[in-house]
């Protein structure tokens, strides 16, 4: 996507109010919900997409062929059970 710069005013209950072009014209559709996150460098704004594939990427460095991180998750959580509930009854 294309480097876009456009003015904007911030209204009430936290809306960004764009002036100018389409904002799917910069990947946003109306209505979307975004993240915002603040730093020193300024606000950032991600889509929801956004946030699902910089989430994927980051898991995919823990994941192998071969290997479902979630069902290892459960198959733990299961376990735990039943070690709890021999413990306590």
């Amino acid at each position: 996507m294309a480097d876009a710069i456009e003015n904007g005013t911030h209204g009430s209950k936290w809306q960004i109010c764009r002036s100018g072009s389409n904002p799917s014209g910069v990947g946003l559709r109306s209505g979307e919900k975004l993240e915002v996150s603040l730093d020193e460098e300024g606000i950032h704004l991600r889509t929801q997409r956004q946030m699902i594939a910089r989430s994927q990427a980051i898991m995919r460095k823990y994941a192998s062929a071969g290997r479902c991180i979630s069902d290892e998750l459960i198959a733990e959580r299961r376990l735990e059970a039943k070690r709890e509930e021999e413990e306590f009854g």
